[in-house]
Parts: structure tokens; C-alpha cells; sequence
């Protein structure tokens, strides 16, 4: 934007209230305090103001006399016009940082996150002799750093998918697994020796190609690094490199379990020739798109040239960081807090639904003194925290309640509203005296959820006290720790992978998750104990011991499942090759646009 505008703008925020045509008392000496440059320089800068038609100046005579500055232009019009002119410019990160600083305004924040979505979805854009095919996506939150060592969060997991390949992939679809980087794999009788052959002449982004020493380097660094998801690969006895192509790994004791461990996104083959420490900044893999630029504002991916698979269609993904965006219904899911807007015209819009395992559930924290290490008083606020009446009263993406993270197992109950006259007895018998209880949410996610919560335990006599923190951290500050550590209670949400049963045990294994946080050490005990042999065992068995395990958790009142989340996208008709990767994304290296 012009000199003039940006100065224009600047003085406006300096008033209380801006209005058009209303004078606004004000002295050089508080301009140039607030312009940081000179009186002299003030009255050149009013001037050209007057001239452009942006104020009137009436400077106050004699002493003590103020002078008067009048806006002459719609402030607000004159900000969505210099928006307008960032965004026809393609400078995304400079429209972005001048929509941020009009966060207290929230109608204004709303218009101007409506134009920025004219720049999302999909472009056809020249650069040089060819059209390159762009799909531009918004995040509400910042991103987590992508290590596949310590990712947990679904869309970090999604992004890693798209960037890095794994020796092995899950078909849900078969329930089987089929090659990746390997093309070929054999146990011996026991299943303590796994044998991996691997294709010949895939590429690493940096240009390097993989090699077994690629292989041993990523599963011994999840060790080395002291892995969130160290404890499911502790079985592994030594990793032999057989030459270029192959590679073995000897187990302490029989795995049957081994194959799901090498298909999950932890377990994403890295280039052992970079900084194991360095692929938080700059994730290096195989996968069919590469990272061009990732900094705080946008991750910017390229379709990668020499990918060893089908090259993806789409020659550009950007993903812009938006911290809390207001709600509107022209952003359409992709899904979770991720939007797209594609142009449409009458109906040329076609409805694409997301599912994945997982629920929304209530997690206690047993590391703060408190009422809540009564089983009463959690099997109180079972009742209040009810499945069905949650699903009936808010509606919308709550589509079923949930009594497990598995759907399927979830529609196996037969449901009923208990009374609340039972929780008000339960809480009364639990020694529940009226004190407050913290409840812990994410803002602007989980909202309408806790508000809905804290009414329906006021019924009861339950006060329950609401902190949020918000979902723009790249790490959790100090702040957000102190708050999650001082609630009694957090509302969290777990999106399981496709291949549910590596989810469930992620879930159950996971030192980095909220349920490893907020139980006691000799709570957790008692679930891996459960757990200790299930590699061991076969598929059925297995599952029987991911269903006890969920007993466990509900038979105590540790966690209160709550509803199962249906996400639904709008999308263009001329956007083809919808299909769904790992947590229920969009899979991006699939999908092409049919010519108009």
C-alpha cells in the first residue's frame, strides 16, 4: 500500500473511536510520538494527507489551543482497499500480518478473512513458459514441527505422509499391508526375524538415494532420540544392513505386531547423511511432495520431479497459518481446522465426507489434588457429560456418541439418557463441598462444547470454572503448561490412523500424549501390564486386548468418551481424484482439476 494509506491508517488507530467526518482533537507533539519521526516531518506527512483528499487539518492558534484532524474516509474502507491491493499483489504473508492487527475488530477481521479466501483453493497460475497447478489451504493454528520421531498431532502426521514414504503402507481397505519402499518382505517361523528388500533407485528430496543405511539409521535414531513412540520398538534386538537393497532386523522375542510398527508415519525413512536433529526444520524424505519453504507464515510444498512413484498432479501446495480464523461457512473442511474455498456457481458443488476413528472425550488430571480422585464424583460427571444428550442438543459434525474410539464398537451399545437426578446423588455421596473445578479446552475448537458442559453441571450444583488456551503455539508456553497442569479436567479430541490398531496402541504407548500426562505413573502400569504381550499375539487376540484395555479406562472413569466427529467438505466439481489418506485428510498427491 501507498505511503499515504499506510500513514492514514496508522493515525486512525491512534483515535479512541474513528469516525468520518467527526473532528478528532489531537497536538503535532502526539502525532510525532506516535508517526516516531519529527514535528517538522508531521506536518509534511499532514499535508500530503490534505492533498490526497485522506484528512482536513486544522491547526490549533496561539498556546494551549489544540488542533483538530478530521477523516475525510471510511477508515474501514480504506483497510479492506489496502487488503484488497496485498492480496491482488500475491503478498499472502503481508495480508495475513495486516489481518492480525485488527484482531479487537471482529466484524472488520471477518471481511478480511473473507477476501483472503478468494486466494485459497485451487489457481491455475503462469510462471514462465508453464501453468502450475496451485491449491492454496488454511490452517487455524500453527504447525507443529514435523519429526516424524515426535509427531502426535493428526495434521502434522497427514503432512509427514505427504513428504515422506515408509518401508511398508496400510491398505484399510484390505486390512493388509503392501510395499512401499520395500518391495518385498518375509519373517522367519517365530517372527523374530524380519527381512525388508528394497526398491532400487528411489531418491530423497536432497537427491541422495536410499539405501538399507537409510533404513537402519531412521529406526535406531527413534531410539537413539528417545522416540515418543520408543516403547513399541524396544523389541528390537539389532539392525543388520545385507548389502544396498536389503536390510534385517532380529527381535528380543516373536512379533507378529512388526509390520504395523514399519507402515506408521513415525516410522517414515529418513537420509542418514543429515543431522539426526535436523529434519524439525527441514523434513527430508521420498515422498511425492518436497518442502520448498516452511517458516511460521507458510508451508509451501512442491510436487517432487524424480518422486519414484506417480508424480501428483498438482504442481503446488501452500498452507497459511491463520490463528484463529472467525467461522464461515464459504471455508469448507479439509478437514479439522484446515479450510479450502474453491469458486462455485449454482450446483456445481459436490459434498465429500471425512471420517476417521477417534472421539472427543474428558480426560481427568490425577496429578492435582482434588474431588475428581473420587470414582463418584468421575461417575457423576458421566452422567452430565452424556454421549447422547451432547449429539441431540449441539448437532452439527457431532454425529454419534461414543462409548469406545472405534466407531463400529461405539454403535454396538444401546443408548439411553440416565437421569441427572442420579449425578446430583452421586456428586452429594462423592463429598463434592461446591468447589470450583477447572475445566481446560482449546478456544474457538472446543467452545460450544465446554459452555454446553459447565450449563449442564450447574443443574446438578457441580461449578465447573472454564480456561481455554489457544491453538497458535508452536509449542506449548509456559502459560498454556501452567493452566493444563493446574485443570482438573481437559476436553481433548484422538484421531486415530487408518491402521486403528497401531492408533489404539499409540494411544495406550504414547509418552507424549495427554493421557501419559494426566494419569499416575501406577495407572498407566496397570494398562501396559494388560498390554505387555500383545505383539505377541495374533490379529483377534489382539483386538481382545485393545477392548479390555478400553474397559479399563471406563470401568475407572479415567476418560469419558463423548461423540464421534463427522467432517464434510464443499467441494468444486471440477476438483477430482478425492480419496483419503491416513486420520480422514484429503489424500493432495491424488487429487487433479478437470479443465472448465
Amino acid at each position: 500500500m501507498d505511503i499515504n494509506t499506510t500513514h492514514f491508517i496508522h493515525i486512525a488507530k491512534m483515535m479512541t473511536v474513528p469516525q468520518k467526518n467527526q473532528p478528532f482533537p489531537i497536538t503535532i507533539e502526539q502525532l510525532s510520538e506516535s508517526l516516531c519521526c519529527t514535528p517538522r516531518n508531521v506536518k509534511f506527512i499532514l499535508r500530503r494527507l490534505e492533498e490526497s483528499g485522506f484528512i482536513e487539518w486544522k491547526p490549533g492558534r496561539g498556546r494551549g489551543n489544540i488542533s483538530q484532524l478530521t477523516l475525510l474516509r471510511e477508515v474501514e474502507e480504506v483497510i479492506e482497499g489496502s487488503f484488497q491491493e496485498l492480496i491482488a499483489k500475491n503478498k499472502i504473508k503481508e495480508a495475513i500480518e495486516f489481518m492480525r492487527s485488527w484482531e479487537s475488530n471482529e466484524g472488520l477481521k471477518q471481511r478480511l478473512f473473507s477476501s483472503l479466501s478468494v486466494k485459497m483453493g485451487f489457481h491455475s497460475e503462469m510462471e514462465t513458459t508453464s501453468k502450475q497447478d496451485v491449491l492454496r489451504l488454511m490452517q487455524g493454528r500453527k504447525l507443529e514441527k514435523l519429526d516424524p520421531a515426535f509427531i502426535y498431532t493428526a495434521f502434522e502426521a497427514y503432512l509427514v505422509g505427504q513428504i515422506c514414504n515408509t518401508l511398508i503402507t496400510y491398505d484399510a481397505t484390505s486390512d493388509d499391508f503392501l510395499p512401499e519402499l520395500a518391495h518385498n518382505w518375509e519373517h522367519n517361523d517365530d517372527y523374530t526375524l524380519w527381512t525388508f528388500y528394497l526398491r532400487k533407485s528411489v531418491k530423497f528430496h536432497h537427491g541422495k538415494v536410499m539405501t538399507a543405511q537409510d533404513v537402519k539409521f531412521t529406526i535406531q535414531r527413534l531410539l537413539d532420540v528417545n522416540s515418543s513412540v520408543m516403547e513399541s520398538f524396544k523389541d528390537i534386538e539389532e539392525i543388520v544392513v545385507k548389502g544396498e537393497r536389503c536390510v534385517q532386523f532380529q527381535l528380543q522375542r516373536p512379533n507378529l505386531f512388526f509390520l504395523h510398527l514399519l507402515s506408521s508415519v513415525n516410522s517414515s525413512i529418513l537420509p542418514y547423511d543429515i543431522e539426526a536433529n535436523h529434519f524439525s526444520d527441514n523434513l527430508i524424505g521420498t515422498g511425492p511432495f518436497r518442502v520448498y519453504e516452511l517458516n511460521q507464515d507458510v508451508l509451501i510444498l512442491h510436487a517432487y520431479e524424480q518422486y519414484y512413484g506417480l508424480r501428483p498432479h498438482l504442481d503446488e501446495i501452500d498452507i497459511w497459518f491463520v490463528a484463529n480464523p472467525p467461522s464461515n461457512e464459504r471455508y469448507y473442511e479439509i478437514p479439522l481446522e484446515n479450510k479450502v474455498n474453491l469458486p462455485m456457481k449454482g450446483n456445481e458443488a459436490k459434498r465429500f465426507h471425512y471420517t476417521a476413528s477417534g472421539c472427543k472425550y474428558l480426560l481427568f488430571n490425577f496429578h492435582i489434588e482434588g474431588i475428581q480422585h473420587q470414582l463418584l464424583f468421575r461417575q457423576a460427571l458421566r452422567i452430565i457429560f452424556d454421549q447422547v444428550a451432547i449429539v441431540k442438543e449441539l448437532g452439527g459434525f457431532r454425529v454419534a456418541p461414543a462409548d469406545s474410539f472405534l466407531p463400529w464398537r461405539s454403535k454396538e451399545r444401546e443408548w439411553s439418557e440416565p437421569s441427572l437426578t442420579l449425578a446430583a446423588q452421586l456428586l452429594k455421596r462423592s463429598g463434592y463441598q461446591g468447589e470450583t473445578i477447572n475445566l481446560a479446552y482449546k478456544l474457538h475448537k472446543d467452545d460450544e462444547d465446554a459452555k454446553w458442559l459447565k450449563r449442564r453441571a450447574a443443574q446438578v450444583g457441580l461449578n465447573i470454572e472454564l480456561q481455554y488456551y489457544a491453538q497458535v503455539d508452536t509449542t506449548i508456553s509456559c502459560k498454556v503448561e501452567l493452566m493444563l497442569e493446574s485443570a482438573h479436567i481437559v476436553l481433548v479430541e484422538e484421531i486415530l490412523e487408518d491402521d486403528w490398531q497401531w492408533g489404539m496402541m499409540n494411544f495406550f504407548g504414547n509418552k507424549s500424549n495427554y493421557l501419559h500426562r494426566f494419569l499416575l505413573p501406577e495407572q498407566v502400569d496397570e494398562l501396559h501390564s494388560l498390554l505387555q504381550h500383545f505383539s505377541e499375539l495374533e490379529k483377534e487376540a489382539r483386538i481382545a486386548l485393545l477392548v479390555k484395555a478400553e474397559q479399563v479406562l471406563q470401568k475407572n472413569a479415567w476418560l469419558l468418551h463423548g461423540y464421534h466427529i463427522n467432517n464434510t467438505a464443499l467441494l468444486n466439481q471440477s476438483l477430482l481424484g478425492l480419496h483419503t489418506s491416513s486420520f480422514g485428510f484429503l489424500d493432495i498427491s491424488k487429487l487433479w482439476v478437470k479443465p472448465s
